[in-house]
């Protein structure tokens, strides 16, 4: 069968491109937030504190947009003060955050870019990307890990090298997980793009992750802004974990998980109803995975979940301030 020859598309330098989003609009540890009331979000705070101090994992699962709206600072001094104990990311916050750490700015007009197939076709992200894709594939490591320990090395040629998510993990021996698909992202586009390699590293990313999910039993799992990556990945891990528990006659159920996103869920945890029984399947609101999977799915038997509605330029700073804060004063105790 005929394929598409990738040596036939044009690329070009990233200077050349106009974006969205520049250092500018990256919150520093000291700025102004805006308000958020969601109470359930001190909370879960309290939920995430309570696991770290019983030396239990907090996972922060996410998409780009966590990344888009600003907030690389704060989820890096939360790995630095202890209570992120592993990032599981999709292709694309690998590419936000390279991008930022490279030349402070990211995000190009898609309707814009797609008009002439300039989307997608820019030279540094997608050669730097795949170079260590398949670098990690040669050294048997993680596609997170690759990414990361390419940018902490490349790191004096980067503008903002102090934003990178995936370099400030591999400097801290966090996990920093990966999980692609092929063709989800620009940089599949490029030549340069082992999709062997790719797949390899990424799976690889999948049971670090399992692995992570298995110590569950008391901790946290956050799932911001990923609406299709998180839910399916931590589905299946959970299941491959709770078989290998179960085994053992050991269990995973007393745990915490949560959401974040934008997508009204209308009074899904209403006190008057069992919401923990899926009635009505013909509600569309079902088939938010997210939910299904997340919120209630996975914590029927024991756990309790949390559901945080928000532009996440308001909630994660908020949810910083209440850990940060508990932090600051746990030292001056």
């Amino acid at each position: 069968m005929a394929v598409f020859n990738r040596n036939r598309l044009k690329f070009l330098p990233l200077a050349k491109r106009k974006n969205k989003i520049t250092v500018k609009d990256i919150y520093q540890l000291d700025d102004d937030i805006p308000e958020c009331k969601n109470p359930d979000l001190g909370i879960l705070a309290g939920k995430i504190i309570r696991a770290r101090e019983n030396g239990k994992p907090v996972i922060w699962m996410m998409g780009a947009h966590p990344i888009r709206r600003g907030n690389s600072l704060f989820i890096i001094d939360l790995m630095k003060k202890g209570f992120i104990t592993h990032i599981a990311a999709n292709g694309a916050c690998a590419i936000h955050d390279f991008e930022l750490a490279f030349c402070g700015s990211t995000c190009e007009d898609v309707e814009e870019n797609i008009r002439d197939g300039t989307f997608g076709n820019w030279t540094e992200t997608a050669v730097f990307i795949n170079k260590a894709a398949s670098a990690a594939y040669q050294m048997s490591i993680g596609l997170g890990d690759g990414i990361g320990r390419a940018i902490e090395w490349a790191s004096p040629m980067f503008l903002h090298p102090e934003l990178s998510i995936f370099a400030a993990a591999y400097r801290l021996r966090i996990p920093a997980t990966i999980h692609k698909g092929i063709g989800y992202d620009i940089t599949d586009q490029h030549p340069l793009a082992d999709y062997a390699a790719l797949g390899w590293a990424s799976g690889r990313d999948f049971l670090i992750f399992a692995d992570s999910v298995s110590k569950l039993e008391g901790g946290v799992l956050l799932n911001i802004g990923t609406q299709v990556m998180g839910p399916e990945i931590y589905l299946k891990a959970f299941s491959m974990a709770r078989n290998v528990a179960d085994q053992k006659r050991e269990k995973i159920r007393n745990f915490t998980t949560a959401v974040f996103d934008v997508v009204d869920l209308g009074d899904w945890k209403n006190e008057d109803c069992d919401w923990r029984k899926q009635k009505n399947y013909s509600d569309s609101g079902y088939y938010f995975r997210p939910k299904k999977t997340i919120l209630i799915r996975t914590v029927k038997d024991g756990g309790e979940s949390f559901y945080i509605r928000g532009d996440f330029r308001e909630t994660i700073p908020n949810l910083y301030r209440h850990l940060a804060g508990w932090g600051d004063n746990n030292e001056k105790k």
